[in-house]
């Protein structure tokens, strides 16, 4: 029981004091709400047109973010970015004729160089990550089209492939790397000839083995080209032939044939040997070969051997039907090249046709004399 009434009392307590805090709550509510309508009458004409102003430019700024955003993925999508097409080229030319095993050279000996050209101007390509490229050289069908556009496909379709059993085709290093937009493709040799495939002959191709973003590069492909084996070359011509070349190295002149033998028989034996004797008599030099040798492949041979380098030396030979104070100056193939009178040099395109026929009479009257002098020369 005096538990009970003890309950009864606090909650009156309770239920007393809480009607006095109420009164007080309720006036600090009222008067709360009234500073914050006097503030709002005062600020309110201040903040309201800054807020908005502010609202509005991140709303804009977020909104115009969105919209690019949204103008880019479409604009990718419609117009992807522009390809730059480019394309690999010979800057030499092969050295003709190739032998297997003999290392594949450019003109006058030198290395392959190949260039990354950009065709809408026509020079090297000589920047960016393809101008630093990776190259592979490969072999294609003699016959294969080289003029007009190729495909990917194009090519794989006429690469040539080494003969069941046989070695790979190309042997040495077949890979190189651009420098600047330039490649040299050196120490690279055939192992086999080009009698086997269809069109009996081989081209040179160089690709890019690297792939880039945007970027299509076009092949490089040489004129087609006949591979002899190695043995052959023991019967190659030399252009240009040395003074020391035996005779048979002449074009139309073949080892061990006809003309071989008549020139051995007049103890001509090598190209100096040739040209001199041409000099001195070309007519009889002309004899010699026969009438089997018919005039083209007379000018065709007798050009071969002008194309020889000669020194530059010079003989002085004073014959003795001439008189004590006159000489004649000539090259080392016994080549007119003027008349020394009283210590003075006369050039032989100054000389009068009489002149340079008695030269040649007495040439011709002491040649074994002559022919002496330039052989152990």
């Amino acid at each position: 029981m005096s538990q009970k009434r003890e309950f009864e009392e606090g909650k009156g307590r309770i239920e007393g004091g809480s009607s006095e805090d109420k009164r007080r709550r309720f006036k600090s509510v009222v008067q709360e709400v009234m500073r914050l309508q006097t503030v709002k009458h005062f600020l309110e004409p201040v903040l309201e047109p800054l807020i908005r102003k502010v609202v509005k430019e991140e709303v804009e700024l977020a909104l115009g973010k969105h919209l690019a955003g949204i103008k880019w993925i479409c604009e990718k999508e419609t117009h992807p970015l522009e390809s730059r097409n480019l394309q690999l080229k010979f800057l030499n030319n092969l050295s003709l004729p190739v032998f297997t095993s003999a290392r594949i050279e450019g003109d006058e000996g030198q290395a392959i160089r190949v260039g990354l050209i950009d065709p809408s101007t026509g020079q090297i390509f000589s920047s960016g990550p393809a101008s630093s490229a990776k190259l592979e050289v490969f072999v294609v069908e003699g016959d294969f089209n080289s003029v007009s556009d190729w495909t990917d496909e194009d090519i794989r379709n006429n690469i040539v492939r080494e003969r069941e059993g046989k070695k790979p085709l190309l042997n040495g290093n077949v890979f190189a790397v651009l420098n600047d937009g330039i490649g040299v493709m050196d120490e690279i040799s055939f192992t086999d000839n080009s009698s086997w495939t269809r069109s009996r002959k081989f081209r040179l191709g160089v690709r890019i083995v690297d792939q880039f973003d945007y970027v299509k590069i076009r092949e490089a492909i040489t004129e087609s080209f006949v591979v002899r084996d190695h043995r052959g070359e023991l019967y190659k011509k030399h252009h240009p032939p040395s003074l020391f070349d035996e005779v048979w190295r002449l074009e139309k002149i073949g080892k061990d044939g006809a003309f071989h033998r008549r020139l051995n028989l007049s103890n001509i034996n090598n190209v100096k040997d040739f040209l001199t004797h041409f000099h001195l008599n070309s007519s009889k030099l002309r004899q010699v070969l026969g009438t089997g040798m018919s005039s083209k492949m007379w000018e065709i041979t007798l050009d071969h051997a002008r194309s020889c380098v000669l020194d530059s030396s010079v003989h002085v030979y004073q014959a003795p039907g001439f008189q004590k104070k006159t000489a004649v100056v000539f090259n080392v193939v016994a080549q007119v090249l003027g008349l020394l009178v009283d210590f003075q040099y006369i050039p032989a395109e100054k000389l009068s046709e009489i002149e340079k026929a008695l030269i040649l009479s007495v040439y011709i009257f002491d040649l074994v004399s002559l022919l002496h002098t330039l052989r152990f020369t």
